[in-house]
């Protein structure tokens, strides 16, 4: 009898880093800091105003009771937060009441397609309760190197999960990474689509601990407001879901008004995060080299089209960070020249010539901040966007690849029950009876095995398509939503500028 070699045993993805920031943060992260980080610090530096876009009724109304931590932090800075522009994905995820996240007949069409009871999925909850969640201010506490920023969750609910209605709390960066890792340790195996949480940024955090000058502080500002916007994007992903809104650590993350316990093994230094390198570095090896026999055409074309769209997604999110360097450019360009008009017309010795060019020069100035306001616009609706959908469709990656991991354990239990069975043939050909009895035995239980993995296999995959049909619903929805708010942003802007010269048409004919 030849030996066959096994395929691996497949063991559940280890939770990622919950603490503070990372060395190891992601490719596209450090790709974007480095390609805009002069341009983000130049929009920090001299923010224009900015249009607050919102599509939620009442967004703008928080609550304002101070909700502190505990005794230990009276010493809290509160920060001010900065205007940003909504991306447009308010609309789509925070759930209004009597509102859900899609329509009866696409959630029974859903179910239809899969055959998953109502009661599995619990969409029942979605249409009998709202739940409304936002971060509404940032603190500082501490100083020095000790020192981390928390952000104020406000949470407006009618579920019956939840003890009160409203409620309001104190999280930490971290706080978040560790509510990621305990719904990935729960539902991933299961298939679920679990919404990424935000990615680290070391250098980022590490300007925020040090901030000493004008210049670094409003630098943080702006990091500080793009985390905090990530954040709540983060949370209300997962209010959208049916199965994770009603999780235990998701509900006790928004009302429980104490800190959370600190995370023991996240650090990126520490030799369980080294681990964690390593076997990341494991899985990836693992995915490249190992191919599954795929029996179903559903999965094989809808993993075709999460590369395609992977790929298409990172290309448009580098184009739109380009636009929002070019536009940016042109807008000191429009600076620079308002700069060069003022001066002129001061030097012009004929009088309407003079008057007409310090207009002009003025008219550059507002064509400026309309320019820098716009390029502010692309990267808080569209850009955001994208990379948000970039880390989704690695969670959608991770989803698919656990069911191929699932697979892997059911091929291995298959292949040891074979050799089991062949052992015990050849122990009764050989009149061996002593050892027949133990061999059977061991039959019966990879027999058991071999039946729970193929049951997990069905159910993965079964999820799997109920969670990527609704991800693909949401996924419409949300984009719709963003591209008109965008466009509306785009008409007034260019409608400001043309207003703009409209005015300086009268001045450019009294030249006499």
């Amino acid at each position: 009898m030849t030996d066959e070699k096994l395929p691996p045993m497949m063991a559940t993805d280890d939770p990622v880093d919950d603490e503070d920031d990372d060395i190891f943060s992601s490719t596209i992260d450090d790709l974007s800091s480095l390609r805009n980080e002069e341009l983000f610090a130049s929009l920090a530096a001299n923010p224009p105003p900015l249009t607050n876009i919102s599509l939620n009724e009442g967004s703008s109304t928080l609550l304002e009771t101070d909700v502190p931590l505990n005794n230990d932090h009276k010493e809290v800075q509160q920060m001010t937060s900065k205007n940003v522009i909504s991306n447009g994905f308010e609309d789509e995820i925070n759930l209004k009441e009597n509102d859900t996240p899609s329509t009866s007949e696409e959630i029974n069409q859903v179910e239809d397609i899969q055959n998953v009871s109502t009661n599995e999925m619990n969409f029942e909850n979605i249409e009998n309760g709202f739940i409304k969640i936002s971060i509404s201010e940032t603190t500082k506490v501490g100083e020095g190197m000790s020192s981390y920023v928390a952000y104020r969750i406000v949470t407006r609910t009618n579920m019956t999960i939840f003890k009160t209605n409203n409620m309001a709390v104190l999280r930490r960066f971290s706080d978040f990474l560790g509510l990621h890792n305990k719904l990935t340790e729960k539902y991933l195996r299961n298939g679920r689509l679990i919404p990424p949480a935000p990615q680290k940024n070391m250098l980022g955090s590490t300007r925020i601990k040090i901030s000493g000058n004008q210049s670094d502080q409003a630098t943080s500002a702006e990091f500080i407001e793009k985390r905090r916007l990530a954040l709540e994007r983060f949370l209300k992903r997962i209010a959208l879901h049916p199965i994770l809104r009603n999780d235990k650590s998701f509900c006790d993350f928004l009302e429980q008004d104490c800190e959370l316990p600190k995370a023991t093994s996240t650090s990126a230094l520490s030799g369980a995060g080294v681990m964690r390198l390593f076997n990341k570095v494991g899985e990836t090896v693992n995915k490249i080299t190992y191919k599954m026999d795929e029996n179903e055409p559903w999965f094989e074309e809808k993993e075709v089209q999460i590369e395609n769209l992977d790929l298409q997604l990172r290309n448009l999110h580098g184009a739109v960070e380009t636009l929002v360097i070019n536009r940016k450019e042109l807008a000191h360009s429009s600076g620079s020249f308002a700069k060069s008009a003022a001066v002129l017309s001061n030097c012009e010795e004929h009088t309407g010539l003079s008057r007409a060019l310090s207009q002009l020069a003025d008219v550059f100035e507002k064509v400026e901040s309309v320019r820098t306001e716009q390029a502010n616009t692309d990267f808080s609706i569209f850009c955001e966007l994208l990379k948000d959908y970039i880390g989704l469709i690695g969670a959608v990656k991770n989803v698919f690849h656990e069911r191929v991991k699932v697979y892997q354990n059911m091929q291995h239990a298959q292949m040891i029950l074979t050799k089991k069975r062949e052992q015990k043939t050849k122990l009764e050909l050989t009149g061996r009876l002593d050892k027949v009895g133990f061999v059977t035995n061991e039959v019966s239980e990879w027999e058991a095995k071999l039946s729970r993995c193929q049951d997990e296999f069905d159910q993965i995959s079964k999820t799997i398509k109920v969670e990527f049909e609704q991800f693909e619903i949401n996924r419409i929805k949300e984009f719709k939503t963003v591209i008109s708010s965008y466009l509306e942003e785009m008409i007034n802007h260019q409608t400001l500028i043309i207003k703009h010269w409209q005015a300086f048409i009268p001045e450019a004919k009294a030249i006499a």
